[in-house]
């Protein structure tokens, strides 16, 4: 009898496993000593893996490849600052490898009970942990999905249009909210040219009267206002709008509060006065693959309401109709969410919190706020280098200033891409107030004080000689 075409062994497997932990083992351990970006081209990495496929397999030869993946990949050890990005914590990555092995479907308690209560368990830990005790929510791929998800039930709470069909109505956000509010807005029908983008103010923050402003306006124009974005972290500058005052304006219009909190809003487990109002809002995004340092991907969409959930995604035909009325073995997933088939996001985060302790991602947290502050002093005291604004989260946004205004974005960009070639530390770039900006975030736990004092002698190393004093 011939052997099933795709089972192996328990012997085969293990060794599989092993030889696939030990290149990640080694990955690790080498991290700190690779270029952040790899010399890779185009050319180079369409060689190496756009091959044909093989008819006949390769065996245990095909991982082997792994470590070409790794030297051609990204390396994110404690330099790397660029845009939002976690450090794929490794006891979460384990948490990964066993969620793809036992392949639960958490899309409902009867296709995977155990991951399902670990879903709804840590959903609560989390909550709470940020100020949001008592909220429910889901376990999503990523801020995007969750914001889209978020303004979705704010729709139907506001504006009914799941049933009969589109019903417009006007989102309101800061000029600094993230790109995937007007994706979503698009998405929903709401129509982009009925997201009001107003002008955040000199803090880079929404202001409430701002706000109540454009709402009037809209109102007296006959336009139905919907929600208010405010965003926990601003993806540039770290900024966080006046939370309680943005609430007060939405509780007095009837409007919907969603907060993006997809990058900032871990930090409200270490300085919760910061996210005041927070316990207030209708529904809050936080993806854990950014500062709480999972593997991607892992988000969550926090809400106040679980009706309102259930009134945005709730279609199910018979043949995925639950017959139990059992409170845990009747719980269904794709009642709450736009998912349906989902991995197991939970059990890496279940497992690194458990492994770890809350009071250990508090403590990193709080590591990293003081890093930014640290990067903040040493760039302040740098004559060439030039801070272009507040620090209240873990961002940094600064520019080489020893320049005629006219070529001050361009020398800057060209900085930029020659720190980041020579590989030893990574930025990103942005835009404050018309300026092209270097910008460094640290959202990794790896991140030491001389990583941090690594990123202003890159800068002073690619920049032009000195004429500063």
């Amino acid at each position: 009898m011939n052997p099933r075409p795709l089972d192996l062994s328990a012997d085969d497997f293990r060794g599989a496993a092993d030889r696939v932990v030990d290149k990640a083992t080694r990955y690790l351990d080498r991290l700190d000593a690779v270029p952040i970006r790899p010399a890779s081209t185009g050319a180079q990495t369409r060689k190496l893996f756009a091959g044909s496929v093989p008819e006949r397999g390769l065996g245990a030869a095909a991982l082997d490849d792994l470590v070409a993946v790794a030297e051609h990949s990204r390396a994110g050890n404690g330099r790397f600052f660029g845009y939002v990005m976690g450090s794929g914590e490794p006891v979460g990555a384990l948490g990964d490898l066993f969620a793809s092995v036992i392949n639960q479907n958490g899309t409902a308690w009867r296709s995977g009970p155990a991951t399902a209560v670990i879903e709804r368990t840590v959903v609560s830990w989390l909550a709470e942990a940020v100020g949001c005790t008592g909220f429910g929510g889901t376990v999503t791929s990523g801020g995007s999905l969750a914001n889209l998800m978020g303004l979705a039930m704010a729709r139907e709470a506001i504006a009914p249009a799941n049933d009969t069909g589109l019903t417009t109505g006007v989102v309101y956000a800061s000029s600094e909210v993230h790109m995937s509010i007007g994706k979503a807005v698009g998405l929903l029908g709401l129509g982009r040219d009925n997201l009001r983008l107003l002008p955040a103010g000199d803090d880079c923050r929404l202001s409430a009267d701002v706000l109540r402003r454009a709402v009037v306006a809209d109102r007296s124009a006959g336009l139905v206002p919907l929600a208010v974005v405010a965003t926990a972290g601003t993806t540039v500058t770290g900024a966080v709008d006046p939370l309680a005052d943005l609430v007060a304006v939405a509780r007095d219009e009837g409007m919907w509060i969603h907060v993006d909190g997809a990058y900032g809003l871990p930090a409200a487990m270490v300085e919760p006065e910061t996210f005041l109002g927070i316990a207030d809002v209708d529904s809050v995004s936080m993806d854990a693959h950014k500062w709480l340092y999972q593997p991607l991907d892992c988000s969550v969409l926090f809400y106040r309401d679980p009706v309102a959930a259930r009134r945005a995604f709730s279609l199910t035909d018979d043949y995925a109709a639950s017959l139990s009325h059992e409170p845990v073995e009747g719980d269904v997933f794709f009642e709450d969410t736009i998912e349906l088939s989902r991995r197991a996001r939970t059990l890496k985060l279940w497992l690194s919190l458990r492994y770890h302790g809350l009071a250990a991602f508090r403590a990193a947290i709080a590591e990293n706020l003081r890093q930014a502050g640290l990067l903040a002093e040493l760039i302040d005291s740098e004559p060439c280098l030039e801070r272009m604004a507040d620090v209240p989260l873990s961002a940094v946004c600064f520019r080489w200033a020893d320049a005629d205004a006219a070529s001050l974005d361009q020398q800057n960009s060209e900085i930029l891409d020659r720190v980041n070639r020579n590989g030893r530390v990574y930025l990103s770039n942005a835009t404050v107030r018309g300026s092209f900006v270097l910008r460094a975030c640290i959202t990794n736990h790896r991140t030491t004080d001389a990583d941090v004092a690594a990123v202003v002698d890159e800068v002073l190393a690619a920049a032009p000689e000195r004429g500063c004093a």
